[in-house]
């Protein structure tokens, strides 16, 4: 039963976390291409801005002495996705709307985001430096430690772990709702479909670039908030994430945040899964196999794992040229 925790632990557990972090920067990726129809590579740093807005206002919290049952950090990222959704609307006034209203060609946009990914790791340098941080300034996170029946060793799953797949649920639930009842949620899905006809029709598109950038910029928040909360907060914690992001947007349909949701998960547990050890689940049954099993298993070295998401990526659209959930075609 040790090697069922081992691989509950490494295996499931490991892909759920990095699935759903996957999953809610994907969501923000395909809302701003389905609207904007641009690939904002700055999305990254985005993430990583807001967990670094996030660590301002935690500290600022511990200051006034200020005790939660909940991590502060969990608290002060709501605010902080507030800040960051206006930092994003200030960056899509300031350098990428001047640029549509000039009638530029997407992939000049998409020069300009590789461009304001730059500046937004050099002002992240700047001011916060190179070294890592802990998002927890009051206590250090709980472990819990859940027996497994029959197992000498327990599941484990960290404070941040839940939180995050308890805030992933909600989010999910929320944007369902928003985007199938609300009447911004629906002007969004309408210009995403044909923007000139939604145009046509009078929906104020700029309400709907507002409202993408809104939600693109608070859920990038919490995606980089929650995974600092993990590990470590760096300047370059989400960037190291990207092209993954990009990989699930691709592989769940471009424009369609629920095939976003489904990528990223696809590709967390078909990263994780690809690293994990399997010799160690076959332990129990060595002796009746035909075969010798080997120390290490892997399918990939642990570095070579960025590659997986794109293996995943050619195989579906290999098969299923639009993504799982039938997004846009890259031309």
């Amino acid at each position: 039963m040790n090697e069922l925790v081992f691989f509950l632990n490494k295996g499931l557990i490991s892909g759920l976390i990095i699935g759903s972090i996957y999953a809610l920067g994907a969501v923000g990726v395909t809302l701003i291409f389905g609207i904007l129809r641009f690939a904002h590579f700055a999305h990254g740093d985005m993430m990583t801005l807001g967990a670094f807005v996030t660590l301002i206002l935690t500290a600022a919290l511990a200051s006034l002495g200020i005790v939660l049952p909940v991590p502060l950090a969990f608290v002060a990222m709501f605010p902080a996705m507030v800040i960051t959704a206006f930092l994003a609307i200030g960056l899509d006034k300031t350098f990428y709307k001047p640029l549509r209203q000039a009638g530029a060609r997407p992939v000049v946009l998409v020069m300009a985001s590789v461009g304001v990914t730059l500046m937004l790791q050099g002002i992240i340098r700047l001011f916060a430096g190179v070294r890592g941080r802990d998002m927890f300034l009051e206590a250090p996170k709980e472990i819990f430690r859940i027996p497994f029946p029959g197992a000498s060793r327990p599941v484990i799953i960290t404070e941040p772990q839940v939180l995050l797949v308890g805030f992933v649920l909600v989010a999910v639930i929320v944007l369902h709702w928003f985007l199938t009842r609300s009447r911004l949620g629906k002007a969004m899905r309408a210009v995403s479909d044909n923007p000139e006809l939604a145009r046509i029709t009078g929906i104020n598109t700029n309400h709907v670039v507002w409202a993408t950038w809104i939600i693109g910029g608070a859920l990038a928040c919490a995606a980089g908030t929650l995974l600092s909360m993990d590990v470590t907060l760096k300047p370059d914690l989400s960037f190291n994430i990207l092209l993954p992001i990009f990989a699930a947007t691709i592989v769940g349909g471009i424009g369609q945040p629920y095939g976003a949701i489904a990528g990223g998960f696809l590709v967390g547990f078909c990263e994780t899964l690809a690293v994990f050890n399997w010799s160690i689940l076959l332990r129990p049954i060595k002796d009746d196999l035909w075969f010798e099993v080997p120390n290490n298993m892997a399918l990939v070295p642990t570095e070579y794992k960025l590659m997986v998401p794109f293996l995943i990526l050619i195989i579906v659209l290999i098969y299923r040229p639009t993504g799982i959930f039938r997004g846009r075609v890259l031309t």
